[in-house]
């Protein structure tokens, strides 16, 4: 009885395996292939989540910028306090000298002492020495009260620097979060992509970047009289091209690797010029020009959040470093929605 128990759980494991072994059957993976309007939304919603990761990038970025510099100053102001406790000491110290001196003599103002010594040429002699002492010790109380004012004033300022500092920090920290959570979201997503899925995600991203490439060449954006590019453009320009497939990483600028400001930042201090670290600070603080007159070096600000920049480098084209996940590399001008366009050495 044991046996024929035995021989039958066997059977019925060999049949399992075998059901198991052939193709086409219900233990095969049960999700079907993705849409292709289905997978368009994943496109979308994937994008999304990285231009949500760009432009928390560029707020880490701007804090960072802005904790260096207020960091700086409460170093600067620090030693201007030192400076001026030091400063006050030494006043303190001739004042001081001033008073004994004053205390030996009896308390007697000096006019009055050379009037008892009975000696007119004396008082002659002495009055101008007189004079110079008085003024020299008033000048050294007005001296005094100044540099307390100061000291007090670097103190306040460096009270306001810290609170600044702090801003600047809980801002960085923030951000850096936020970067997180949409890079870990849209890595998530990508991950629930199969190899094949992922491929023809690629080649729509791919098209839709022509399709948007074509449209702008076609409307005439690019002027016909291509502009020569400067001394400094180009000489950013073989900077930024001279990085590409180095690896996107958010807040890098080089020169293992880089975030979209962080290229073209570095690019254009290697050209002589330094300018904002980030797109938005780019966006603003820059001369801006036409698009149809843009010249390689200039930078095209992408998205009406100005969360995205690259390089202009003629012929319709632009270097840039994309998103995370991607290398530095060069694209089509026109593939993004262009804000604007501006020019570091105008």
């Amino acid at each position: 009885m044991n046996r024929r128990r035995s021989a039958a759980t066997a059977i019925a494991l060999v049949c399992a395996l075998t059901v198991l072994a052939v193709p086409g059957q219900a233990y095969a993976d049960p999700r079907p292939p993705r849409s292709e309007r289905s997978l368009q939304e994943v496109r979308v919603e994937i994008d999304a989540l990285y231009r949500k990761a760009g432009a928390a990038t560029d707020a880490y970025n701007l804090a960072e910028e802005r904790a260096d510099k207020q960091s700086s100053e409460i170093v600067k102001l620090a030693r201007e306090i030192v400076e001026g406790q030091q400063r006050i000491e030494d006043l303190k110290r001739k004042v001081g000298a001033e008073a004994r001196a004053q205390y030996r003599n009896g308390g007697l103002p000096p006019e009055a002492q050379m009037m008892l010594s009975g000696d007119p040429q004396l008082f002659l002699d002495s009055a101008g020495r007189i004079r110079e002492g008085r003024q020299a010790a008033k000048g050294l109380l007005g001296e005094l009260s100044r540099t307390q004012a100061d000291l007090e004033a670097y103190t306040e300022d460096a009270a306001a620097q810290w609170k600044r500092l702090e801003s600047s920090r809980k801002k960085k920290e923030a951000a850096k979060k936020e970067i997180k959570k949409q890079i870990a979201a849209a890595e998530k997503l990508e991950s629930t992509l199969e190899e094949e899925e992922r491929e023809r995600l690629l080649k729509m991203e791919q098209e839709a970047q022509y399709r948007a490439q074509t449209a702008w060449l076609d409307s005439g954006a690019v002027g016909k009289a291509a502009g020569k590019a400067s001394k400094g453009g180009a000489a950013a320009v073989a900077y930024a091209t001279a990085q590409i497939g180095k690896p996107y990483v958010w807040g890098a600028e080089g020169p293992g690797a880089f975030d979209c400001s962080g290229l073209t930042s570095q690019a254009w201090l290697a050209a002589g010029r330094g300018i904002p670290r980030t797109s938005q600070e780019q966006w603003k603080r820059l001369p801006r020009v036409d698009v149809k007159d843009m010249r390689p070096g200039d930078l095209i600000v992408y998205f009406d959040d100005a969360s995205h920049i690259g390089m202009y480098i003629g012929d319709g084209a632009m270097v840039h470093a994309p998103r995370p996940g991607r290398d530095v590399t060069v694209a089509g001008a026109g593939s993004m929605p262009i804000l604007g366009v501006v020019r570091p050495d105008m």
